[in-house]
């Protein structure tokens, strides 16, 4: 049997970079077809051009064996080929209902939109394929998971059969990651064939039946998802032996550098998202939050940054109540922050890489005396930061919005990092990054506690809060329930912990001062 989809010679240029280089790439019918690669390695560019949304300078497209000119997403849709993007592609003043039967308006009682018969369609999707999602209610008020299974629905609603994720479980917790490689178990045994794109290993070894990896805009080579190792798999992506562990020494815990007491911060829907949290981060080490996303940990890094408002409690970084400061006032006290949403928090997508990589110190010496801006330093600055923290880029003066996931995400980690700071806020900062990066960006925040910098750690990634931190509290419904030192707990522990399940007899570690820094030099 031929293959359903096949891609030949697909060559994409941008100015400046070869994006894609005679790619060759097949799809099976019923099978999960993984694209791994580092970031800028072109995946995104591929399925794009698959999709319709680039045109290729060279090759060809065959779809069941048949050539297919794709003029736009509408010819890929006809085809049965349905794409969810790295980022969303949902209106979030809509509800679901209005989402999942946008572009398709010809649904009509008769007279108006039938949105009852869509949203019927979209809960007997949902329950069958595992993706519960309320119909009635509005994207905005969804978290990004939830929002995440509105966009598999929206291909499942439109009967595609060939189905491209892009980076589709980068904002998913591992549970709910779980949950969506039992999604695409069951729609590869009904037939369907799937292009999975990703740079997680663990994803790949788990899920794909093959495995295709590109590097630099070229297929450097295929794997087989039963004998392959993660280690072989990111010697290929990266082109060099990548250590996939992360080498530390014990911490040496200073003096305090953010003390939080008895803080309450409401969520968009005045809900009580984090309730009467207290703990404190000293200079020198690692505190991870864990927790699964939803509990309260978006809502605290944002109150800590001043990108939220706070109910009450108090917040002090470096003896200074900062409670009601707004994020420059923050910044200023040498405070970084990698915010959790980079497009909407961490970067302004229409302004240059270049501009973006001083958003924070613009104004400032060297970049700035007064009122007037000192290019040259801007520009220069930016060089450095994208060679340093290898942000691929045609060039600096290309708009943000335009780089990859991954590539946004490095500029805030380079701009973020090349200052002088005291405290370290990271919310996801792995977020999008292949394997490469984040060995980069591990060892970089680890160099940072060891210069003294105190570190506040959100992070989806089990494996991440576990490597990097010292101690870890863990949130639950908006509480931490308990607060562990990382060498000491296990997974399971962890696990458990998030789901809210507190051990009998356990209890948090003491969150005074004094208390705390014996309980960290004694790990010491």
């Amino acid at each position: 049997m031929p293959p359903i989809l096949e891609l030949r010679g697909i060559t994409k240029r941008f100015p400046g970079v070869l994006a894609n280089d005679h790619i060759d790439l097949t799809l099976n019918q019923g099978e999960i077809h993984a694209l791994l690669g580092e970031n800028g390695a072109g995946k995104s560019t591929l399925m794009n051009v698959l999709y319709g949304l680039y045109h290729p300078d060279e090759g060809e497209i065959l779809v069941r064996g048949n050539p297919i000119r794709m003029t736009g997403p509408r010819d890929a849709i006809a085809q049965g080929i349905g794409m969810v993007h790295q980022h969303f592609m949902l209106i979030p003043v809509f509800t679901v209902t209005e989402n999942v039967m946008l572009g398709d308006e010809s649904i009509t009682n008769g007279v108006v939109l039938d949105r009852k018969k869509v949203a019927r369609e979209i809960r007997e999707l949902s329950t069958k394929y595992g993706l519960e999602v309320n119909p009635d209610l509005y994207i905005k008020d969804l978290s990004v998971g939830v929002q995440q299974r509105v966009e598999i629905i929206k291909l499942l609603y439109r009967k595609a059969d060939i189905l491209i994720l892009d980076e589709p479980t980068a904002v998913l917790t591992p549970q709910e990651a779980d949950d969506l490689f039992q999604v695409l178990r069951n729609l590869k045994a009904r037939g369907n064939s799937i292009i999975f794109i990703t740079h997680k290993l663990r994803e790949v070894l788990e899920l794909a039946d093959r495995i295709t990896v590109l590097r630099l805009g070229k297929v450097v080579g295929s794997a087989d998802p039963q004998s392959a190792t993660s280690a072989e798999l990111a010697r290929m992506m990266v082109g060099r032996s990548v250590i996939l562990s992360v080498d530390k020494e014990p911490a040496q815990p200073k003096a305090v550098t953010l003390a939080v007491q008895d803080l309450v911060v409401r969520d968009e829907r005045q809900n009580i998202a984090v309730n009467g949290v207290s703990f404190q981060v000293h200079a020198g080490e690692v505190l991870g939050i864990a927790g699964v996303q939803g509990n309260g940990q978006t809502e605290l890094a944002q109150a800590l940054t001043g990108l939220r408002k706070v109910e009450s409690g108090q917040v002090t970084i470096l003896g200074e109540d900062t409670t009601h400061a707004n994020p420059r006032k923050i910044s200023e006290l040498r405070v970084a922050h990698v915010p959790e949403d980079r497009q909407a928090d961490g970067l302004v997508l229409n302004f240059p890489v270049e501009d973006n990589l001083v958003l924070n110190e613009y104004y400032r010496p060297p970049f700035a005396k007064g009122i007037v801006m000192n290019f040259d330093a801007i520009q220069t600055a930016a060089e450095e930061r994208v060679r340093e923290f290898d942000v691929r880029t045609p060039s600096i003066f290309v708009n943000a919005g335009n780089l990859s996931g991954g590539n946004q995400q490095k500029v805030i980690v380079a701009r973020e990092f090349s200052r002088d700071i005291a405290l370290l806020i990271a919310s996801q900062p792995t977020r999008g990054l292949d394997v490469g990066s984040i060995e980069y960006i591990h060892k970089r925040i680890i160099e940072k506690r060891d210069a003294g910098v105190a570190v506040l750690l959100v992070s989806n990634e089990l494996d991440e809060i576990m490597s990097l931190s010292d101690r870890v509290a863990v949130m639950f419904k908006g509480e931490i329930i308990d607060t562990v030192n990382a060498a000491e707990t296990t997974k399971e522990a962890l696990g458990l912990l998030m789901a809210g399940v507190h051990e009998p007899g356990a209890s948090p570690q003491p969150q005074t001062p004094n208390a705390q820094a014996e309980t960290l030099d004694e790990i010491a």
